[in-house]
């Protein structure tokens, strides 16, 4: 899928430039497997392949919102537009 925008300005710049500066250094390889996989996934089902990432769609407000566990507190949610194969709003969030 192709990432439309991103809100995080960290996570922006990574996206963008390959420039990790603005993500905690423990975190990057993470992100980085997340967002490749992000990139080449072609079913939303396809996100819960990976266990470890506890891909989740939020609730309430938020709802349709996918969530995918960075670490204990960080996340990395988006939204999806199945028609236009896109993920936009991609976000690196403490949410809880």
């Amino acid at each position: 899928m192709k990432i439309r925008n991103v809100v995080h300005r960290g996570l922006r710049r990574f996206v963008q430039r390959n420039d990790a500066s603005g993500l905690a250094p423990s975190v990057v390889e993470k992100v980085r497997n997340i967002l490749t996989f992000l990139l080449e996934v072609e079913d939303a089902q396809e996100l819960r392949d990976v266990p470890a990432w506890k891909a989740h769609q939020l609730t309430g407000d938020r709802k349709g919102t996918w969530s995918l566990t960075v670490t204990r507190n960080w996340r990395i949610t988006f939204r999806i537009n199945t028609s236009e194969r896109e993920i936009f709003d991609l976000d690196f969030e403490d949410y809880h």
